[in-house]
């Protein structure tokens, strides 16, 4: 039979070199807030003559927007995010962008206080804060009658933590490289991982339990072992059609998503890997009381707790 579970310290290795590079980026670059989160103006523009992105941009600075971020959304279309707009100074960039490239048309403006911003960012914290506390109790009460259920619901968090850790972290780069925004999108993207997560960890640690249950092993390592074995294809199977789906919204859909559907592939990655291997890898460790080993001590004498 396949040995997953023996192999738990080096599935344990590769999750350590992601967090150490989500932090050390994080420390580094940051995440780049779009307009939600902190205060600004972002106008969409259409024009009836095509116009080039280097001219566009050419022109924006020539009018002293020279920290204003650009993009090009298709149809002929511009996003510009800029400091706060008043109703005066939009008018007036609209008149110099027709005098320079014709007639145009505003798809839309909207424009965020800096207060607003602030509250924007708190209540995402909350309520990423509050889906992981209540993954933890649902966990726990869903194996109550398991021994020790609070272990499963903390297992279950601790890898939670590393999908979210890891896909934020890998967007501090993209924004530090690419320019991308941690916007609306992106806190929807996290959210979707939180739910991803727990299907898939569900499904590990629900053949777990049938299998302690049908008295499988006496020997719970063997019980995890035989579970992952038993749920790895479907949990492969569930990933790669959420990821088509992904790449299909992302190829058809576009801009208006990206955030969204890239954070959640790969959370939906990162979620795979930990519910398989890095959550019940955990109740094992905890189950044998082998956390010595994480620092390179002697495996230690098993504490029923």
């Amino acid at each position: 039979m396949l040995d997953i579970i023996g192999k738990r310290f080096w599935y344990f290795l590769i999750s350590g070199i992601l967090i150490v590079v989500a932090i050390i980026s994080l420390v580094a670059f940051g995440l780049k807030p779009s307009i939600e989160f902190s205060s600004g103006s972002i106008l969409s523009l259409r024009f009836e003559t095509p116009v080039e992105y280097d001219d566009f941009l050419q022109e924006m600075t020539d009018m002293g927007y020279n920290d204003a971020i650009i993009q090009r959304t298709g149809g002929g279309q511009f996003l510009i995010r800029t400091h706060e707009l008043t109703d005066a100074e939009k008018a007036q960039l609209e008149s110099s962008l027709t005098a320079r490239f014709g007639t145009l048309s505003e798809a839309s403006f909207n424009s965020v206080s800096p207060m607003v911003a602030s509250e924007t960012a708190r209540n995402a914290a909350i309520a990423v804060a509050v889906a992981m506390v209540g993954m933890l109790l649902y966990v726990t009460y869903a194996f109550r009658k398991m021994p020790r259920p609070f272990r499963w619901g903390t297992c279950f968090v601790i890898a939670l933590l590393h999908d979210i850790l890891v896909t934020i972290g890998l967007f501090s780069l993209l924004g530090r490289f690419f320019g991308w925004e941690m916007n609306l999108m992106f806190i929807t993207g996290i959210l979707a991982i939180v739910g991803v997560s727990l299907d898939n960890t569900i499904v590990v640690f629900d053949r777990m339990r049938e299998n302690q249950k049908s008295g499988v092993s006496p020997d719970f390592e063997v019980v995890v072992n035989r579970s992952q074995i038993e749920t790895l294809g479907r949990s492969l199977n569930t990933s790669i059609t959420i990821l088509i789906t992904c790449l299909a919204l992302l190829i058809f859909v576009g801009g208006t998503i990206q955030n969204f559907i890239i954070v959640l592939m790969v959370g939906v990655i990162a979620g795979t890997f930990d519910s398989v291997f890095v959550a019940p890898g955990l109740l094992v460790v905890w189950d044998k009381n082998e956390w010595g080993r994480f620092f390179g001590r002697k495996k230690s004498t098993p504490v029923k707790v």
